[in-house]
């Protein structure tokens, strides 16, 4: 049984704009655009039927929930919850993020790099404390999830809070470690989208994250244009075997009709963006897609590489699920709980999927690190179901076995950021947007085989 949760970060406030740090401090309030940007979450999300609403009591994120409130049908009460207050970042709070940066320099630096091991000592009656602010944030998402989560099974769930508190709540239900605290973009007014199979600690898949297109954002910003690598990774269009769920494989077949209005739409949606490279699995259905999305930037040169090709099914290829349940029973059992332990037969198992995608993805990363020394480099790579999702999972500090936490739509456009290059974490800045096939806030593709 199904449980959705939406989560929203709150609008833009005064300490946003003055580019102030303001940890649980509450003076900060919402500025013109953040209630206007509140209005337009509240607007996107009004379709949707909520059964619990929760949100931070801070005065930017209650005021963003009211707002959203107003524009639904049918709303829950909204219930503030003090376990969704923002990360706890007292001797930073109300200091203007430069001087930050000067006064508490090698913090800030250990704040950037290694989150996780970023400390404050603080004075308290019984003398001087340890307070690990992101660590002590992970668990108060961990918290607030076994509090309320079996509490909605089935229903949908409205969270309103915090940029650090909202990663910590992903990060936290999909297993992302802490220290990649900073891998994880939310900006104000965002929506990510999280489907619960169970209670805290059973499977959870990351429908969508940081969607900012109800903002008349397509792709949210990036944080630096300096030598930045930025990388459009987008899933090929929809085949008729993945409408029918027959499992393809390497098996190459293109596009139905429906996947090459996909591939135009993620064009349209793509077609104001400059690009500097592209590169493509060599097999007919990404290939068709990225030609389709080039077909607005007629100078890019589209690269082949055959390591992008999708997961071998070896037998199963060319079969639909009933009919593979009915020969492998076990194995596809295990493949729905246990893929990293699956050997496909006469096929490739995840590992080795994993190997050489990941091998392929550090090369076209370093080839345009070196070019973004000269200029900013944005590309796209266009590929598979299984490949992008193993690219995601290594990104996020995931492992093979957390394959199925990860979702991606036919069409679907994930936005990665390397802001120093190969010298540190990329940024998730968004993954699985597809509100430019829908137009919706719920990745309404198909959910075909592989």
């Amino acid at each position: 049984m199904t449980t959705r949760v939406v989560i929203v970060r709150h609008g833009q406030s005064s300490y946003n704009a003055l580019k102030m740090i303001q940890g649980r401090c509450d003076e900060s309030v919402l500025t013109e655009q953040g209630r206007a940007d509140a209005l337009k979450v509240g607007q996107a999300l009004s379709k949707l039927n909520f059964n619990a609403f929760y949100a931070s009591p801070l005065q930017r994120a209650k005021l963003t929930a009211e707002t959203i409130q107003n524009c639904l049908n049918n709303p829950p009460t909204l219930v503030p919850h003090d376990l969704l207050m923002e990360i706890d970042l007292p001797l930073w709070e109300k200091l203007k993020k430069e001087d930050v940066q000067t006064k508490f320099a090698e913090d800030y630096r250990c704040w950037k790099d290694t989150p996780h091991q970023f400390k404050m000592l603080l004075s308290t009656t019984e003398g001087d404390k340890e307070h690990f602010p992101v660590l002590a944030l992970y668990q108060q998402a961990q918290q607030f999830w076994q509090e309320i989560i079996t509490k909605h099974q089935g229903g949908t769930i409205l969270i309103v809070a915090h940029n650090g508190i909202n990663r910590c709540l992903i990060m936290s239900a999909l297993g992302i470690p802490p220290e990649r605290y900073h891998s994880i973009q939310q900006t104000n007014c965002n929506i990510n989208v999280l489907n619960f199979t169970g209670g805290f600690g059973e499977a959870v898949q990351l429908e969508s994250l940081n969607q900012t297109t109800h903002l008349g954002i397509p792709l949210p910003l990036p944080r630096s244009a300096k030598n930045m690598v930025r990388v459009l990774l987008v899933r090929h269009g929809e085949t008729e075997w993945n409408r029918v769920s027959r499992f393809q494989g390497s098996r190459d077949v293109p596009l139905n009709e429906n996947g090459k209005e996909q591939g135009r739409k993620a064009a349209e949606f793509l077609k104001n963006t400059e690009l500097t490279f592209a590169v493509s699995s060599p097999m007919l259905r990404p290939k068709e897609t990225a030609e389709i999305i080039l077909e607005n930037h007629p100078e890019i040169f589209l690269e082949l590489q055959p390591d992008l090709c999708e997961i071998g099914h070896g037998l199963w290829e060319g079969k639909l699920e009933p009919e593979i349940e009915e020969e492998f029973p076990d194995l596809l059992r295990q493949w729905r709980e246990q893929p990293e332990a699956v050997q496909m037969p006469e096929g490739e198992n995840l590992q080795q999927v994993w190997d050489r995608a990941i091998a392929c993805w550090n090369d076209i990363i370093q080839v345009q690190s070196e070019e973004a020394a000269k200029q900013p480099q944005t590309g796209i790579i266009v590929a598979h179901d299984a490949i992008n999702k193993v690219i995601l999972c290594y990104l996020l500090g995931l492992q093979p076995k957390n394959f199925w936490n990860i979702k991606q739509g036919n069409g679907a456009v994930s936005v990665i950021d390397y802001p120093k290059g190969t010298a540190g974490y990329p940024v998730l800045q968004a993954i699985n947007l597809t509100t430019h096939l829908s137009g919706g806030v719920i990745d309404r593709t198909a959910a075909g085989a592989l």
